[in-house]
């Protein structure tokens, strides 16, 4: 049986290490050179000016439970929370969903029941972040999601003005 496994693995090993990453925090790249030696490449990490989280739920109180604990957990990593001195904010009123159906399918057209649901939104803003901090912010935020509340993230990078737009055109 070990042999079994010992071929299998063996048989699909990659030995091209060109694009081999390295197992670490920072974002560095091992390559291989023409003389067997090994050189370590340093890759800029991004930086991102704002993540927004959007949570959606049908529990306002799990919300904000949820929203202390994501500021929390930034406040430990050094993140800016907020704008304005507001760490998370919430809209006053849920968005509710009604559904009217007949209590019985046959007859009977006067006679309905109206179901509701309720889906309550709460909005945390962090600032200045690197790549490796926010992959790993929104990792352990993503895995400790409690039931019946949805996540949306919305990242916004940071990047270089393109060469072509840093001039201006010189004849127009």
């Amino acid at each position: 049986m070990n042999s079994i496994i010992k071929k299998l693995l063996t048989r699909h090993i990659h030995h091209n290490f060109n694009s081999l990453r390295a197992l670490a925090t920072d974002a560095s790249v091992v390559a291989k050179s023409s003389s067997n030696t090994s050189i370590l490449r340093e890759e800029p990490d991004k930086l991102y000016s704002k993540l927004e989280l959007e949570l959606r739920g049908i529990d306002p109180a799990v919300l904000k439970s949820y929203s202390w604990f994501a500021t929390t957990a930034a406040n430990h990593l050094n993140i800016e929370v907020g704008k304005w001195q507001v760490e998370a904010w919430s809209e006053r009123k849920a968005n509710k969903e009604r559904l009217t159906l007949l209590k019985c399918v046959h007859i009977y057209k006067k006679h309905r029941v109206q179901y509701e649901i309720r889906t309550y939104f709460r909005y945390i803003h962090f600032h200045k972040l690197t790549g490796s901090t926010l992959d790993t912010f929104l990792e352990y935020i993503e895995r400790n999601l409690p039931e019946g509340v949805a996540l949306l993230a919305t990242k916004t990078e940071i990047q270089e003005i393109p060469e072509h737009l840093r001039q201006p055109p010189t004849s127009v």
